[in-house]
């Protein structure tokens, strides 16, 4: 027996196909056909494509850990941001999608006022608290999408590539580049995976929460007390 249609069979159909074939191949009828239905089925459940694209972020959204009630800020946004990294990683097509929606879902609210809500409670003012999120943000989404770029995947894959530039390039000619191949790149068990890490601390160690605020907060916790 066929399961019933549903907007998140749909929704879930769709984010499965543009994981396979990009964000294009997940249209209606590629859709309708992976379940098993009729195209205009799909539209008593979504208003259309702009409707079923907000499904599909909220989706990618709810895949990413939200920082915990009372956890401290520094590793509440390295955890985080690591966790999202993940999702794009799983799901390139939602990269440059994220943060486009007009009538963002309930995962997308929910993540936001969470991360949100982690920088107020170490301190951060309103002002500060939406600095931080930009500047984490425009990291995370910058470095994956140069990430996902990159004409390798794996640790072989990096050998035959920087090995076969440096093979093509002039002796002498860049001495900076063929220094960096040579001594990093193709060393083993070179990951340019670990270059997220250590860009993120960089933005969190720059970070610090509103002393007013904190200040505020503590004499409140101490009058309540």
């Amino acid at each position: 027996m066929r399961a019933p249609l549903t907007r998140d069979r749909i929704v879930a159909a769709a984010v499965t196909l543009a994981d396979e074939k990009g964000r294009a191949g997940a249209s209606m009828r590629a859709i309708a056909g992976r379940l098993g239905v009729e195209a205009m089925s799909l539209y008593n459940h979504v208003a259309g494509r702009d409707d079923l694209l907000d499904g599909m972020v909220d989706a990618v959204f709810a895949e990413i850990s939200l920082p915990p009630d009372g956890a401290d800020w520094r590793p509440a946004m390295r955890d985080r941001a690591a966790s999202a990294r993940a999702a794009l990683t799983r799901h390139p097509w939602a990269v440059g999608l994220m943060d486009s929606r007009a009538r963002p879902g309930p995962a997308t609210l929910r993540h936001h006022d969470a991360v949100l809500g982690a920088l107020r409670a170490a301190g951060f003012s309103v002002e500060l608290a939406a600095h931080a999120v930009s500047v984490i943000d425009s990291y995370l989404y910058g470095f994956v999408l140069q990430e996902l770029s990159l004409p390798f995947a794996g640790p072989g894959d990096v050998d035959e590539v920087a090995g076969g530039i440096l093979a093509g390039l002039p002796g002498g000619a860049y001495p900076h580049l063929t220094e960096l191949m040579t001594t990093r790149v193709l060393h083993t068990g070179y990951d340019y995976g670990t270059e997220f890490a250590f860009g993120l601390a960089l933005i969190l160690d720059g970070l610090r929460p509103d002393e007013d605020q904190v200040s505020k907060r503590a004499t409140s916790r101490s009058s309540q007390g």
